[in-house]
């Protein structure tokens, strides 16, 4: 295998139907999820990557930053919501039972590895 062969092999698996993509990507709906989808992607590698440079290069930690990229990471997730027509309120509240329903008394490993699915995906769909 050298690059040339693996660059033909690859790309045999590469979704190529792009007028059917194009077809899924048309209307605000779509088009705001994919901008969210990749904004949280950056904000969560800007806010991981302040860690790392602490972490791993000994600077200082900057609070104002991290903060700063959660209220960039905030901003991803209500245009996400908004285009999915739900809200902060409704998803706090489903995540919090589904937790619950995972973790009945508090965090266990044996609870985090044994999850009841069929209760979970219930209460994800009220």
């Amino acid at each position: 295998m050298n690059n040339n062969n693996y660059l033909e092999e690859s790309s045999r698996t590469a979704a190529s139907d792009y007028p059917s993509i194009e077809m899924r990507m048309k209307g605000d709906k779509m088009v705001d999820l994919l901008h969210a989808g990749i904004g949280l992607a950056t904000e969560s590698g800007e806010f991981l990557d302040a860690l790392k440079k602490t972490i791993y290069y000994g600077k200082v930690l900057d609070e104002v930053n991290l903060a700063e990229e959660l209220g960039d990471l905030l901003w991803y997730i209500a245009l996400a919501l908004r285009a999915s027509d739900t809200d902060f309120d409704e998803q706090m509240q489903i995540n919090i039972d589904k937790l619950k329903a995972r973790f009945p008394d508090k965090f266990t490993e044996y609870h985090a590895e044994n999850r009841n699915l069929e209760a979970e995906r219930k209460i994800l769909e009220g």
